[in-house]
């Protein structure tokens, strides 16, 4: 589950710096600040699951 959890997180991480570079290519800020929030909530999944780990171990 916590791998599942990780992979999810970097998806969101790549996800989210496409959308923002995207974004900024075309002059949409909308999507570059959709790209920005959705980098940060893969940070803070990652963020989590290791904390988890650190505290499995």
């Amino acid at each position: 589950m916590a791998g599942d959890q990780k992979a999810k997180g970097k998806t969101e991480q790549a996800k989210g710096k496409a959308k923002e570079v995207v974004g900024r290519a075309v002059g949409n800020e909308s999507m570059e600040a959709e790209g920005r929030a959705e980098q940060a909530k893969g940070d803070a999944r990652q963020a989590k699951e290791k904390t988890k780990d650190v505290f499995k171990h």
